[in-house]
């Protein structure tokens, strides 16, 4: 491997980003459509019903899917606009290959799948099969989730396969696993309406998750309190009854603090701690010293507000927490979860009607693409790869021995740092984008330039595939059949409307393709994505994320059914733990202690103020796919640096005017936009751009030591006003920057 074959403006010139937008009058046939494909949005975990315009192969628009019971027809501007993907003058038509001085050109499906088996096999020879490897995403579908998995451990044979989810949700995981021993929200969202209390921590709902806002405005309309823990004033808390506006890094002593208080004023369900948990004891014992005054003074949050934050939670007959990426992209983040998974606990209130705890799952299938093996320790129906048990019952239904299933292997960001160290000379990447995803992306693009070989399977030349030796033309989610899985647990189908165009591919006839080209056929002879699902399902069948008693009938017949489903007469489980048997080895739910940490990185004389970095409402993720479409970059076409009027009084700035901000990895230049909705303490970068636009050159690889989540919520920085007011938005560009 070596650096960009031609420069990234040629590049970019030729693949994009640009932007597209729908014909003043719609696309031709948008009103009278060949089909109305039921189906669901490509984007955040909510899977929000939609119903695709299909005309002669081309998806020209959409009509609400009104019955879905999650969405009931409402979208958010991603899923509006998410249809003009397809019709898109930079979707990759064919197989591309790495040609220097000419950057990537054309090239036959065979000679790309030759290339891509030839050094497959060349490293893997030269420095053993963990040297190659493979990161993977979870808006794949459950069935392309699960062929993943199985294709790198039994076709590359390698043990070094990771996923996107690894910035997603794998913190909340651990910590529901540690406490209930499954990962899965409780409840589905309908229990919210009748809500007591509701706490949100670390989730900008309204922003990022907008059609789940409903649930809880249904709540509210019932005379429902409304808690938000967060350090910007989100649209959501501004309605707030409390907002909890924490300093970044210090949600376990909020939790903590409040757990003491619920413990000092007896507001604990005695009945259900004593007879359905452990660990109570050892929990209680290391928060005896976080009083609200010392919380107070560690979270920069009012003694008064945590009381009366704690006696709400505490008085009420019916409650929910729900939270997200704001107390999970932490170096304690799991710690974070099992802060709030306790003061669920000491309550007692789960497993009961309109009681509830969830995690809100970013990215489209993050619930299911997280249960069923492309995580680096993880073996389909969410079991664990170095269970003897497990890896036995796996390889049988894989038809492999047990001794050749390879074991954990390293996490996303474990991966870069191999390569650095020239441990991993290959990598196969499909459906991630880790040169804007991933912290540090400094240090990522010089991994990516180490590289002997890389090869990218997408629909769209991604910044990291720039990098690339043989891109392999892929499809969009619409362009395949299959499931996903809801943040809520609930199985839904994905159809195919079209077609992939040109001479691209779906994604899952490329995987199988590779696997028989490395000689093993006979391990992927699948007809179609439901044969995928039927082995699945036996191979989750027996574990905690059981979908054995699911079929694609059950499915469509139900509007989606929710796991865990273990027979096919089984009618699914909406709501977990009312029969308070938990998955634990004990069946108890498991308290478990979580003291206050500090942070990997605290502020200092040279870097005296904290970023931290979050969405956007018409941005996703990395933005290969939103950065394309333009109404969604008009509505926010540049990343922008908030700051509260008080903080840039003390460095005297202005509206608009650029800043330089550096952390100890890099630095990047961004608009001021100053706002009273941020603490005076903290600023806050938007991380959906590339390049020199891109927050992840300033985020540490700092990694929870449990969940290998990077610490993106929290880092030091420093401020430089360049006295240079930038010019209009729309002006940026900043969709394409390099």
């Amino acid at each position: 491997m070596a650096k960009l074959p031609v420069s990234e403006e040629n590049i970019v010139a030729q693949f994009g980003p640009h932007l597209n937008y729908s014909p003043k009058e719609g696309y031709e046939g948008r009103d009278e459509p060949d089909e109305l494909v039921k189906t669901h949005c490509c984007f955040c975990g909510m899977q929000c019903g939609i119903q695709l315009s299909v005309k002669e192969n081309k998806v020209v628009g959409f009509e609400p899917w009104m019955e879905f019971p999650f969405n009931e027809g409402r979208l958010c501007p991603k899923g509006v606009q998410r249809y003009l993907q397809n019709n898109h003058p930079d979707r990759l038509l064919s197989p591309l290959k790495r040609v220097e001085g000419q950057g990537f050109v054309p090239t036959s499906w065979d000679d790309a799948m030759n290339k891509t088996v030839s050094e497959i096999q060349r490293i893997q020879e030269k420095y053993g099969n963990d040297a190659f490897s493979m990161l993977s995403g979870v808006s794949l579908t459950n069935e392309k989730s699960y062929l993943v998995g199985k294709f790198a451990r039994v076709a590359l044979k390698t043990k070094n396969l990771d996923y996107n989810g690894r910035l997603c949700m794998v913190s909340a995981g651990a910590g529901n696993k540690k406490a209930f021993g499954l990962d899965r929200g409780s409840n589905n969202y309908s229990d919210l309406e009748y809500a007591e209390v509701i706490i949100v921590a670390g989730a900008n709902i309204s922003e990022t998750f907008p059609t789940l806002t409903h649930w809880i405005w249904k709540a509210r309309d019932r005379g429902a309190k409304l808690i938000v823990v967060d350090p910007r004033m989100i649209p959501l808390a501004r309605t707030a009854d409390i907002h909890l506006d924490v300093r970044p890094g210090t949600d376990s002593a909020l939790y903590g603090a409040m757990l003491k208080y619920l413990v000092d004023h007896d507001m604990l369900d005695h009945d259900f701690i004593d007879n359905h948990t452990s660990g109570f004891q050892e929990t209680i014992d290391a928060v005896k010293e976080y009083t609200l005054e010392w919380a107070e003074e560690v979270t920069g949050i009012k003694k008064e507000k945590i009381q009366q934050a704690a006696e709400l939670w505490g008085r009420a007959n019916t409650s929910f927490l729900l939270h997200a990426r704001g107390i999970e992209h932490h170096s304690k983040g799991v710690d974070n979860v099992l802060g709030c998974i306790n003061l669920v606990l000491a309550t007692g209130r789960i497993g009961k009607p309109y009681c509830g705890y969830a995690t809100i799952t970013g990215q489209g299938n993050g619930q299911g693409g997280r249960e069923h093996g492309h995580k680096c320790d993880q073996l389909p129906g969410n079991r664990d790869i170095e269970n003897p048990e497990h890896r036995k019952y796996i390889s049988e239904v894989w038809g492999i021995e047990e001794k050749d299933l390879p074991g954990k292997g390293l996490s996303a960001y474990e991966i870069i740092e191999a390569i650095h160290r020239g441990e991993i000379k290959g990598l196969l990447s499909i459906c991630f984008n880790p040169l804007v995803s991933l912290p540090n992306s400094n240090y990522v693009r010089e991994a990516l330039e180490k590289l002997e070989f890389y090869v990218c399977i997408d629909f769209f030349l991604n910044e990291t595939a720039r990098h690339a030796d043989i891109v392999l033309a892929g499809s969009l989610q619409e362009e395949e059949e299959g499931t996903t899985t809801s943040a809520e647990g609930r199985v839904i189908r994905i159809r195919q409307a079209v077609t992939p165009p040109g001479d691209a591919r779906t994604d899952t006839s490329i995987i199988l393709e590779i696997a028989k080209r490395l000689g093993v056929k006979d391990k992927f002879s699948f007809e179609n994505s439901e044969a995928i699902f039927n082995e699945l399902r036996v191979a989750s069948k027996g574990g905690t994320a059981d979908y054995n008693g699911i079929t694609y009938k059950k499915v469509e017949d139900n509007m989606g059914v929710f796991w865990p489903c273990p027979t096919e007469d089984h009618p699914g489980t909406p709501r977990l733990w009312e029969d308070r048997k938990f998955k634990t080895p004990d069946g108890k739910a498991h308290f478990n202690p979580a003291p206050y940490k500090l942070p990997g990185e605290v502020t200092c004389v040279d870097y005296p103020v904290i970023l931290t970095t979050g969405r956007v409402v018409s941005q996703y993720l990395s933005g290969t796919q939103t950065r394309r479409i333009g109404k969604l970059v008009d509505q926010f076409p540049e990343p922008l640096l908030e700051i509260h009027p008080n903080l840039a009084k003390q460095y005297n700035i202005k509206q608009r005017e650029l800043i330089r901000v550096s952390t100890r990895r890099g630095e990047g230049v961004f608009p001021a936009n100053i706002v009273e909705t941020i603490r005076e303490d903290t600023v806050f970068i938007p991380y959906h751009w590339s390049g020199k636009k891109s927050a992840n050159q300033l985020t540490p690889g700092t990694l929870d030591p449990i969940s290998k989540i990077p610490e993106f919520k929290v880092c030091a920085c420093h401020l430089e006003p360049l006295h240079e007011i930038a010019p209009p938005s729309k002006e940026s560009k900043a969709y394409a920057s390099i």
